[in-house]
């Protein structure tokens, strides 16, 4: 994955993962005691930088990276599109777009009830601009911001996630 960036980075639950397939990786997040919790947990990890950034407009260089990564992250921004023109600017000519992304796409009644007491319980009142994408719409999305579909899937069995990546053309 080369030079990575990770938008959402949270605590660092995924960072944990995707630090192994980086040259070098920049977490971020707005929140700045994730961004706290998520530095104390790798403070010994040379390989990664983590700072505050909003995902909508960054202060990166254009075409600075590699591959961009975002987990639980697009379902919940206000403009998911300005979010993956984002991607797509930060991002090197042929580089990886890779989200994973919760949906209630693909659940049934039932589960999805069950999801979103669990989620009150959890988080509190979800923001007013949820998402809950279809593999078909959050690849449409992409592709209208110049990506090319590499792979697109709805994974889980009772609670649905998507996993796609994407190309920049």
């Amino acid at each position: 994955m080369g030079e990575l960036a990770e938008f959402g980075c949270g605590t660092g639950y995924f960072t944990e993962t995707i630090i192994q397939k980086a040259n070098h990786l920049v977490a971020t997040d707005l929140s700045d005691e994730l961004l706290e919790v998520a530095r104390q947990r790798f403070n010994q990890n040379p390989n990664i930088t983590f700072q505050k950034e909003n995902c909508m407009a960054s202060s990166f260089t254009s075409e600075k990276f590699d591959s961009v990564f975002m987990a639980n992250l697009i379902h919940v921004v206000e403009n998911p599109i300005k979010v993956l023109q984002e991607c797509h600017r930060i991002l090197k000519n042929g580089g990886m777009l890779i989200i994973v992304t919760f949906t209630n796409y693909g659940m049934n009644l039932k589960e999805k009830i069950k999801l979103g007491i669990r989620f009150l319980k959890t988080w509190g009142k979800p923001p007013q601009h949820t998402h809950a994408f279809s593999p078909e719409k959050l690849a449409s999305l992409m592709e209208d911001s110049g990506f090319t579909i590499d792979k697109s899937k709805l994974i889980g069995y009772k609670t649905k996630a998507l996993y796609l990546v994407g190309k920049k053309s």
